[in-house]
């Protein structure tokens, strides 16, 4: 079946039928030809994509009010030193919500490529090395970071205060704002420095009270639960292969006609030979864990980014995390956060361990890895099948990665099979800033 019979049918298809139980007896496995009983079990299992899960250290995370706040915030780029960066700046969305670069650059070249925010709030740890446990404790770190934003919690607060509309749409959510028209109280630059205690904005900080420091922690936690918010909404869930499987569980055989043939025989080797499932699992094509990928450096030199291994020590002292006092989790002594930053134990394997992404939209998001080693699907596949240039593990090591011998043919049906991982389409009023941060039916004015 060729591409146009593909694109032909596309129209034809797009409502999602529900997976079958993963128990399933093998009588119950719908016959899908060319396919094994086993291999329809495991592409059944990918699709489809349920809603995102919910997040009990944030209160307002499926809030209407706060994902349009947190939508003007994201373009916004007046919480940035130069006053020219915003979080879209990084995350554009024409470039499927990454940069299309190597290496992030704010204010500054940031050392790791621009993760994509298509699906993210499906994962369970953020950034490369799961330095963060919650979406919003992750969009509260690039402010801070002299690479990115360049800037303090003091002075994106001060930001919103000073800004009517931006403070009204904040208090109407959150409650009162610290008073910060009190410069005594509360610098225009302020924010704890760990590894820097000299820092001006640390000597700021340490001058202010601890009960002035909470508040404006707080405050500056709501900011980063409100971009959580919108950034929730961002979702790729019916690529042709999701269209392919919701026609699997109809029975319905001219609507299998939306992945192509060639795709097809990709998806039988990602469940298969090539063993791509083993960490792009489930519906979201991430086992939302770390992994040793052994890909080298750029210039051939010995890594030098411990990835997981310094990401566990960070996570663990991050005062936003979910075990924190901003967490808004009403059982942390039992909750999810426990579970996951309550464990944790870093461990030598951990050395350049990276999160698993996401496989939606990956044809859209090159380049790829963690430093953006690697330009285009090809060049992927090909380490992984081959190992050839993959460099040694650290430790135990990741036992994962094997040689794979696919043909050239193989191949190009595994990159098939990704390309019909692809769905870009969003609603177009999530793609720019609003024009108020508040919804129309909440105008205040």
């Amino acid at each position: 079946m060729k591409r146009a019979l593909w694109l032909l049918a596309l129209g034809a298809c797009g409502s999602h039928a529900p997976a079958p139980a993963e128990d399933a007896a093998v009588d119950d496995v719908p016959d899908v030809a060319g396919f094994t009983a086993d291999e329809v079990r495991a592409f059944l299992k990918l699709s489809p994509l349920p809603d995102p899960p919910p997040d009990p250290t944030n209160r307002v995370y499926e809030d209407p009010r706060a994902a349009r706040l947190g939508q003007f915030l994201f373009f916004d780029p007046r919480f940035s030193a130069n006053g020219a960066v915003s979080c879209a700046t990084c995350h554009e969305a024409p470039d499927s919500w990454a940069d299309g670069k190597r290496l992030a650059e704010g204010v500054g070249r940031v050392d790791r490529h621009t993760m994509t925010l298509w699906n993210v709030a499906y994962q369970r740890w953020f950034f490369w090395d799961g330095r963060a446990d919650s979406l919003w404790a992750q969009a509260l770190h690039p402010f801070e970071d002299e690479r990115e934003h360049g800037t303090s919690r003091l002075a994106v607060l001060h930001a919103v205060h000073a800004d009517a509309d931006l403070a009204r749409a904040y208090e109407a959510l959150f409650g009162a704002l610290p008073p910060l028209g009190d410069r005594a109280r509360f610098p225009a630059d302020a924010r704890p420095v760990a590894d820097d205690p000299d820092h001006p904005h640390a000597v700021a900080w340490a001058s202010m009270s601890a009960a002035d420091q909470t508040a404006v922690n707080r405050a500056y936690a709501n900011l980063g639960k409100a971009i959580a918010a919108y950034e929730r909404l961002l979702v790729t869930r019916d690529a042709p292969f999701d269209q392919f499987v919701a026609a699997v569980g109809a029975d319905d055989l001219y609507g299998q006609l939306a992945m192509a043939e060639e795709a097809q025989e990709g998806l039988k080797l990602f469940v298969g030979k090539a063993r791509c499932v083993l960490c792009h699992s489930g519906p979201n094509f991430s086992d939302r864990e770390f992994h040793d990928n052994r890909v080298g450096r750029l210039d051939g030199g010995t890594r030098r980014d411990a990835g997981r291994y310094d990401g566990v020590s960070l996570v663990q002292a991050d005062p936003f995390n979910g075990l924190g006092a901003f967490s808004d989790d009403p059982a942390p002594d039992g909750g999810e956060a426990r579970d996951k930053v309550g464990y944790l134990l870093r461990a030598g394997h951990n050395w350049s361990e990276f999160r698993t992404p996401t496989l939606r939209n990956v044809l859209l998001t090159a380049p790829y890895m963690h430093r953006g080693q690697m330009d285009d699907l090809d060049t992927v596949i090909a380490h992984y099948d081959t190992l050839e240039d993959a460099v040694p593990s650290h430790h135990q090591g990741e036992r994962t990665l094997v040689p794979l011998g696919l043909t050239p043919e193989e191949r190009e049906h595994l990159r098939e099979f990704l390309e019909a991982l692809t769905d870009a389409r969003l609603d177009p009023a999530l793609l720019q800033q609003p024009e108020t941060p508040w919804l129309p039916e909440d105008d205040p004015r």
